[in-house]
């Protein structure tokens, strides 16, 4: 089990021990997944935390047209996970998949509550998780509504720096909330554009 990033992640935020680091990883669940394959679909319970340690994840919805709207990725040393179900325990309307093999370890939902009782700073890792995730998401929800495609664009080179040239173009043109054709444009002009 590769479990060297997931430790340095944690350790931005709290110290373990190695008492309490070799705990944790004993509640961890390896996966692999393949190119396309789903860890969870609409309509699902979410009742894991995934953190990537190799590959990337998206996280999207489809609308009753049949469009993906892409929320967020997740490259390695990320997590990711459907929170409105992951808390609630209800189905959720996320599906997160791999866009490329993907290896994960997951934490499941009674796993982190064991874990809360055993190593109570791990409450505290997990509250600064959540409260980055909501400020990213309020941020780019405000973004959406009042920035141009360029400048959202913009925003998400500067949030995934490692995926703008790893990602289909069709995702990342999601993401940003285009269309696939729109973004080509988009991309040959600021290509085309002198740098400042």
């Amino acid at each position: 089990m590769e479990t060297s990033l997931i430790l340095q992640s944690i350790s931005k935020y709290i110290h373990l021990t190695p008492e309490e680091g070799a705990y944790f990883i004993t509640l961890l669940q390896t996966k692999q997944l393949k190119r396309k394959e789903f860890l969870l679909e609409d309509g699902e319970i979410c009742k894991y935390s995934a953190f990537i340690t190799s590959g990337c994840m998206k996280g999207f919805t489809v609308d009753h047209n049949g469009f993906e709207h892409v929320m967020n990725f997740a490259p390695p040393g990320w997590w990711i996970a459907d929170m409105y179900s992951l808390i609630s325990q209800k189905p959720g309307n996320l599906n997160i998949e791999a866009n490329e093999p993907t290896d994960i370890l997951l934490l499941s939902k009674a796993n982190q509550e064991k874990l809360y009782i055993q190593v109570p700073k791990f409450e505290r890792f997990f509250r600064i998780i959540t409260e980055n995730s909501l400020v990213a998401y309020q941020q780019r929800l405000m973004d959406n509504l009042s920035l141009a495609a360029e400048e959202r664009y913009n925003n998400f080179c500067k949030r995934y720096p490692s995926l703008i040239n790893a990602l289909p173009k069709k995702d990342i043109a999601s993401y940003i909330g285009v269309t696939p054709e729109f973004f080509s444009r988009m991309q040959a002009k600021i290509l085309r554009s002198p740098a400042k």
